[in-house]
């Protein structure tokens, strides 16, 4: 079992994980004047997906 195993199978650390994503964002947005927001947010989904956070997925048990 991996790194990344052990982080899809555990909800809080995904919790965690998914403030400090959304934190990551609003200051990547801040600093940039929201100038590349759809691309910011684009990068996030895709990154959150493939560590299995995918928000449009309802929570698994």
């Amino acid at each position: 079992m991996g790194i990344f195993d052990r982080f899809k199978s555990n909800r809080h650390v995904q919790d965690k994980g998914k403030d400090m994503s959304d934190g990551a964002e609003r200051k990547v947005n801040d600093r940039t004047g929201d100038k590349y927001e759809g691309q910011v947010d684009d990068a996030q989904q895709r990154i959150e997906g493939s560590l299995g956070m995918d928000r449009d997925r309802p929570d698994q048990p």
